[in-house]
C-alpha cells in the first residue's frame, strides 16, 4: 500500500503573493517583510552565483 500525499505534514505557508492582508496585524506585517526581504536577498545571492558562473563558461569557450 503506498503512502498517500494527504499524509504528509503540511508545511504551514508563511505568505501566499496577493493574499487579503487587511487581517493581519502590524506585527504580522513586519514579520512578512522581514521574510520577504530575507528571501529577496537569498534569491539575489543565488542569481550573483549563477551570472558569475556563467560569465566564466562564456569567457572560457570564446577564447
Amino acid at each position: 500500500m503506498a503512502i498517500e500525499d494527504d499524509d504528509k505534514p503540511r508545511k504551514k505557508v508563511s505568505h501566499e503573493i496577493g493574499q487579503d492582508l487587511s487581517l493581519l496585524s502590524v506585527e504580522e506585517l513586519g514579520a512578512r517583510i522581514a521574510l520577504l526581504t530575507a528571501e529577496i536577498e537569498r534569491l539575489r545571492a543565488a542569481e550573483v552565483k549563477k551570472r558569475a558562473s556563467k560569465d566564466a563558461a562564456n569567457s572560457f569557450f570564446k577564447s
